[in-house]
């Protein structure tokens, strides 16, 4: 059995309500095990004979969407991958400073190389993105609610789908789920 750790983008937001004791309970009717959450923003532990994350993305997109009555993104890592994320997006120089708050978002679908470019080239004050393979570590110094380089931006830049976590969940994710 493979253990993967699934990001759910835009739960728990506006109407797009997922209940995690139901998200447990239905994930593990329908063949995941060992399923387990963190918070109520949609981070998941599963395991699952599946060996491929692709696969296991489809899989938890359209049992989570059917069960749930709309789409949900569904971004998955190894617990390996959880882990060097976390320590690479750690041992990272904040371009703004050690004051800066750091979100790491995490993409499924690759990110392109004109993507990659126009992130690391974003100058938009108190705000700079860092990529790290497939995913961003951005680093703010403004409110995320006041930010230029919005998820949806982030997206159509890259091409990619993604959802982001504040550092301090990664952290706690790759402690509690990384082994």
């Amino acid at each position: 059995m493979g253990t993967y750790i699934a990001f759910l983008r835009a739960v728990n937001v506006g109407q797009r309500w997922v209940k995690m004791e139901r998200l447990r309970t239905h994930l593990s009717a329908n063949g995941f095990g060992e399923v387990v959450t963190h918070i109520q923003s949609g981070n998941v532990r599963v395991t699952t004979p599946m060996r491929s994350t692709s696969k296991v993305e489809v899989a938890l997109r359209e049992l989570i969407s059917e069960e749930f009555g709309f789409d949900v993104p569904v971004i998955v890592r190894s617990p390996a991958d959880l882990r060097r994320t976390a320590a690479e997006a750690d041992a990272l120089e904040s371009p703004l400073g050690a004051h800066a708050r750091r979100y790491v978002t995490f993409t499924t679908g690759g990110i392109t190389p004109s993507g990659r470019s126009a992130l690391e080239e974003w100058a938009e004050p108190g705000e700079r993105a860092v990529v790290l393979g497939p995913d961003v570590v951005l680093f703010l110094t403004k409110p995320a609610h006041g930010i230029k380089l919005t998820n949806a931006r982030l997206e159509k830049l890259t091409g990619a789908t993604g959802t982001a976590r504040d550092i301090k969940v990664v952290r706690a994710l790759a402690e509690k789920w990384g082994s």
